[in-house]
């Protein structure tokens, strides 16, 4: 059988267990992830980041679904309850909360590398052929099937999905250098100096923290490490580096089988990022497809009223354009151009709000303009309340990027007690 085949890939899918790594904490992200794990900031209008590992592994037919966790989890783990918990266990398919359980030691995950380790005795229990390694804090929809059938063609003790990023990006990823084959020769941690890809000056090929291993090879390799006191107990600084010389370790590139090229992939780890990514999809036709019945991205949403936009009055209109809204959204008499709003918000009238991402139960006051901010849940904006315009005086009152993307949160406006636990 073919390792193109369809039922190839369905056997390769169904002997495979997915670990996802959604511990970290995505510190570039300052207050956004004060109250949030990285992987549980929200996402184009009713998801959150952990929702496009998931939705990968669902629609890629793998169902035995671990989810490490760690930093400040209580709003990822009360998602994934949410969400998250209907699969058929008499099946043998689930989407189970692995937190630090400290089995093996006393402490927390170390490392990328640890947090596999202290749950070996789980994988040992469902005994898959293959553990799938994801990063739980990137948007991008991928066939982890495809990714399965490479490492098994290539016949590779482990393989690393990787795209193209630029050089000077790919100082914040794991940089891998390969042969013409595509075999991993050399791989660097956060580089200070990344080497270019082959054809290319201005491009590095970074990891996307996204692993296939056979599963006695990872037991192997994790056992090693663990005896290893020198070890930082990570993937990329430790695992990788020790075996390319020894084994067989392959690079596989994310590409689109029709068009060739490389597919929609964000690392949303700045503000700036998040932003932008936000803002993509408010377009025309955005790069990333949220409406593809074919590979839907799943999650927790409230049952809520559809959005409602009231007033048409003079100098008082409730209209939305070139934006996406959300439902329990209410646009009293005001107006939103350009922006994204998620579930509850709502804009009072003769408000404006330009280019800017609300996320759930954000309330603007009247007569307020905002441009070009990120609010965090829960805001509320007092009446009045102009951002975007002076940007010394919002750098004095909430935090404002080198894009000039400002941030409020509801503890920058002294609302603690209206702040939602994530």
């Amino acid at each position: 059988m073919t390792t193109n085949n369809p039922r190839f890939v369905s056997l390769l899918t169904r002997e495979t267990l997915a670990l996802v790594l959604a511990g970290g904490r995505g510190s570039r992200l300052y207050e956004l992830t004060d109250r949030r794990a990285k992987p549980a900031v929200y996402f184009g209008g009713k998801f959150r980041i952990i929702d496009f590992p998931l939705s990968n592994c669902v629609n890629s037919g793998i169902r035995r679904i671990g989810v490490l966790t760690q930093y400040k989890a209580h709003s990822l783990i009360r998602h994934l309850v949410h969400g998250w918990s209907n699969f058929r266990s008499e099946l043998g398919e689930f989407v189970e909360v692995l937190p630090a359980s400290q089995r093996t030691t006393g402490n927390w995950y170390a490392g990328t590398a640890d947090a596999i380790y202290q749950n070996l005795d789980i994988v040992e229990t469902l005994r898959p052929k293959y553990v799938l390694v994801l990063a739980g804090d990137h948007v991008y929809k991928m066939d982890y099937g495809e990714m399965l059938a490479y490492h098994v063609e290539k016949g590779a003790d482990m393989t690393v999905a990787c795209v193209g990023v630029p050089l000077e990006d790919a100082k914040g990823f794991g940089v891998m250098t390969v042969n013409g084959q595509h075999q991993v020769t050399a791989f660097d941690e956060k580089p200070a100096d990344p080497s270019p890809m082959p054809g290319s000056t201005d491009m590095a090929l970074a990891s996307m923290g996204n692993y296939v291993f056979n599963t006695e090879f990872l037991f192997e390799q994790l056992q090693k490490d663990a005896d290893n006191p020198a070890s930082s107990r990570d993937f990329g600084k430790d695992i990788i580096p020790s075996i390319i010389d020894s084994h067989t370790v392959y690079a596989y590139p994310f590409r689109d089988a029709a068009t060739g090229k490389q597919p929609y992939w964000r690392d949303v780890g700045t503000i700036d990022a998040f932003w932008e990514a936000n803002m993509e999809l408010v377009s025309v036709e955005p790069e990333l497809n949220l409406y593809d019945e074919d590979w839907p991205i799943l999650t927790y949403h409230r049952q809520l009223p559809s959005a409602k936009f009231v007033f048409q009055d003079p100098g008082r209109e409730g209209k939305a354009l070139d934006s996406v809204v959300s439902a329990g959204c209410v646009i009293s008499g005001a107006a939103v151009i350009n922006s994204l709003l998620f579930s509850n918000v709502k804009v009072h009238s003769y408000s404006e709000v330009r280019q800017s991402v609300l996320l759930p139960e954000v309330q603007v006051g009247r007569h307020s303009r905002i441009t070009r901010a990120v609010i965090d849940r829960g805001c509320h904006l007092p009446e009045g309340t102009v951002i975007g315009e002076d940007r010394e005086a919002d750098a004095r009152r909430f935090r404002v990027t080198p894009n000039g993307i400002t941030l409020v949160t509801s503890e920058m406006l002294g609302q603690k007690g209206s702040a939602s636990v994530g």
